[in-house]
């Protein structure tokens, strides 16, 4: 009998690749903690970087069997000058070995390392990312140059795979050739032998001719069986051509403030949200926009580079940077065509006349357009913007609100305001 064997482990095609991918599963839970300790402790700008990922040697120690002291038992001790066959060996003090009571080190105060497992980039980004999805992601145009295909029937062809032949429809392609190609030949053969039943009929026609007639008949029904019955031209095979599959595409719009009350503490934590926003958004997109507005008492749409490495001094006027992110989407963005999130991070200080306007230029302007806003606040104290941005969030849910006042902050709350649906 013969058997097959499918292959369904999940690994790539590099060498003991298998082995990895188990390790990851197996201590998916301890490579996610280090994952999250390391975010906190290294530079935001190397965060696509693979990492090395201590783990307690406890925690990928394996079962082993041993066999336990005592007992009688024979051995060979090479350069033994004080024992003979037969004499009783005293069983060592305990803990007197050289690996000390636990086996781990010796005199010298030495043990064993923890061990280091080296993730790659993409693998910290699984782990990273792993439990993140964005809100309200609603596919709003289709583009169709999009990187994705598909499968779509496309006809016949007359070439193509045997398990792709279409039965009937090379019947009938076969049927039609035959009548075309038999046609003449059968209408001549009708008037033959029409003609042949009148000369039989008739007494005074020549036995030659008769003869002359059957033989003509023969031959033209030779013409008819040598017609095949199916030809290789007469072969369809269905067609199946690729198409490009739709996707979405979208834009994210990060609005920060940089005015003279911003320190460098501040900027720092205001960035590494953007950075996790933006590979967040690099995940689940393959074409996005990023836009990158800056703001004082004035805003401005800035390249990347000069929105986290740009100072200013001043005071904050934020209505500045939403007006601007308004006539933006009224230039390039329709709503109709792109799914737009905003996001934007302040330390709550503000004009106090410009607060009010903020918020209404969130109810009337803004929140109708996008998806979701995520407003970040880098302070504790709560100011007159917080109060304002508190009201428009109470009515619309689509303006998410939280606090963050230390590095250690940044995870958690990108994690509680990027959460999955029904995540715990």
């Amino acid at each position: 009998m013969l058997q097959q064997i499918v292959d369904r482990r999940l690994s790539g095609k590099n060498k003991s690749i298998g082995n990895r991918e188990r390790f990851l599963r197996r201590y998916r839970e301890q490579i996610g903690d280090a994952v999250r300790k390391a975010v906190s402790g290294r530079s935001i700008r190397d965060i696509e970087q693979g990492e090395d990922i201590t783990l307690p040697r406890r925690d990928v120690s394996e079962p082993v069997f041993g066999h336990g002291r005592g007992g009688m038992r024979e051995s060979v001790h090479p350069g033994n000058r004080e024992y003979v066959r037969g004499d009783r060996i005293d069983r060592p003090a305990q803990g007197a070995g050289a690996g000390g009571a636990g086996g781990q080190g010796g005199q010298d105060g030495l043990g064993e390392d923890d061990f280091v497992f080296r993730i790659t980039r993409d693998e910290f980004m699984q782990v990273f990312f792993d439990d993140l999805a964005l809100p309200h992601l609603v596919r709003t145009q289709l583009l169709p140059d999009a990187p994705e295909w598909k499968s779509h029937r496309a006809g016949f062809i007359s070439e193509g795979n045997p398990a792709s032949l279409h039965v009937v429809r090379s019947l009938r392609t076969a049927l039609g050739r035959r009548i075309a190609m038999g046609g003449d030949v059968r209408r001549l053969l009708n008037e033959l032998q029409v003609e042949l039943a009148e000369a039989e009929r008739n007494k005074a026609t020549p036995t030659a001719g008769i003869r002359l007639l059957k033989e003509r008949i023969e031959a033209l029904q030779r013409r008819l069986r040598q017609i095949p019955f199916l030809d290789t031209l007469d072969l369809r095979f269905r067609n199946r051509v690729r198409i490009p599959l739709p996707s979405a595409k979208a834009v994210m719009f990060c609005l920060m403030d940089v005015s003279g009350s911003m320190d460098e503490a501040r900027k720092d934590i205001a960035k590494r949200f953007f950075i996790l926003l933006y590979l967040f958004l690099q995940r689940h997109y393959e074409r996005t926009d990023v836009v990158f507005i800056r703001h004082h008492t004035q805003a401005a749409e800035v390249n990347e580079p000069e929105f986290f490495q740009a100072t200013e001094s001043g005071g904050t006027v934020v209505s500045s940077a939403l007006t601007l992110m308004h006539d933006i989407i009224q230039a390039r963005y329709p709503p109709g065509d792109w799914n737009i999130y905003g996001a934007q991070a302040s330390d709550g200080e503000n004009w106090y006349n410009d607060s009010a306007r903020c918020s209404e230029l969130l109810q009337r302007k803004l929140l109708p357009l996008v998806r979701y806003f995520a407003y970040v606040q880098v302070a504790g104290d709560e100011q007159n913007l917080w109060q304002e941005y508190t009201r428009v969030h109470e009515k619309d849910p689509r303006l998410a609100m939280r606090k963050i006042t230390e590095a250690a902050d940044i995870y958690p709350v990108f994690r509680e305001l990027f959460r999955k649906a029904g995540a715990a």
